[in-house]
């Protein structure tokens, strides 16, 4: 993001001083785009931040945490760090089973992770079926809903913008990220959108100087960019088409994803191929700690990049073989 780049180079600057701790410039910003009260912001040290900060402030050994099978590693590192019993529900297709999750509720529950689409697996849930699993939740659950994928989701049919629910559902906690479509992962910058209630919680737990200025300072910046999301939306629908018609030339199954990655079934133990793409200097990544030993998570890139991928695992499979 040129734009964003250029906001950090002149913030380097004023490095000698300690950045905003409350964030300022960026809450004001995030407001304005979100349409939220500054008080209902918390920033993170990349979403992840937020998701840590979720559970030390509301979760104790005696409490259960849920999430899916197949979801982000994050989860149950984070449930481990406070003590706390994971409740792992069974996927659907992939992806995250509302109704199992629903099930698993109980009055230890006391945090939901739901990721929006989901990393790996790409899967993702329509805005009627969320609302209603939110909306039918006992208040003494939060739910974080993960949309760190959200720029490139948004153009999926009914999928959900679940800010615009935050005043509808006080134990509802949005976390979004600037490190996939705007581009920012090397400065970690993220922040959740809550109820005041919960943020003023979440900014208790929260270092005063979790987001460094430089970073700060971009993120403003690439708010304001909306042609660098659309380019980088547009560049993500291009490469998955590409990819999807080499899975299906090369007869192998694929996940559809809503993300800028997509998980392919290599049938068999995906180690050896992964390997064999190591060697031709591409690198991937393998979800068996997922579950999913058979898979491989390809990231999105530039139309070269995506073809230099394909012509390796092409070479590689056939040497499997």
């Amino acid at each position: 993001n040129p734009r964003a780049l250029a906001a950090a180079r002149d913030a380097l600057s004023g490095i000698h001083r300690y950045p905003d701790g409350g964030g300022f410039a960026l809450k004001k910003a995030l407001a304005k785009k979100h349409g939220v009260r500054p008080d209902s912001i918390t920033l993170g040290n990349g979403s992840s931040d937020i998701l840590e900060f979720l559970a030390h402030a509301f979760v104790l050994p005696e409490n259960e945490v849920i999430f899916s099978e197949h979801a982000f590693a994050l989860y149950p590192i984070v449930t481990r760090a406070v003590g706390a019993k994971a409740a792992v529900t069974p996927a659907k297709h992939w992806g995250h089973d509302l109704a199992a999750m629903r099930r698993a509720v109980n009055a230890r529950t006391r945090l939901i992770f739901i990721a929006n689409p989901n990393n790996p697996t790409g899967t993702w849930l329509k805005s009627g079926e969320l609302e209603e699993f939110i909306g039918g939740l006992p208040m003494h659950v939060l739910v974080a809903v993960d949309a760190a994928y959200f720029e490139y989701a948004a153009g999926e049919r009914e999928y959900p913008d679940t800010i615009s629910w935050a005043a509808k559902y006080p134990n509802l906690v949005t976390t979004r990220t600037f490190s996939k479509a705007h581009g920012l992962a090397g400065l970690r910058v993220g922040y959740g959108i809550s109820s005041p209630a919960v943020a003023e919680v979440l900014n208790r737990v929260r270092p005063p100087f979790n987001v460094n200025s430089v970073a700060l300072a971009a993120a403003v910046a690439a708010l304001e960019d909306e042609k660098h999301i659309e380019r980088a939306v547009q560049n993500n629908r291009d490469g998955m088409r590409q990819l999807s018609a080499a899975f299906t030339e090369m007869g192998l199954a694929h996940i559809p994803s809503a993300g800028n990655f997509i998980c392919v079934d290599l049938k068999n133990p995906a180690k050896a191929v992964n390997e064999a793409l190591m060697r031709q200097g591409v690198i991937v990544r393998p979800v068996a700690e997922y579950g999913m030993p058979n898979h491989l998570r390809i990231t999105v890139g530039l139309p070269a990049e995506n073809e230099r991928f394909i012509n390796a695992l092409k070479k590689a499979v056939s040497t499997q073989k």
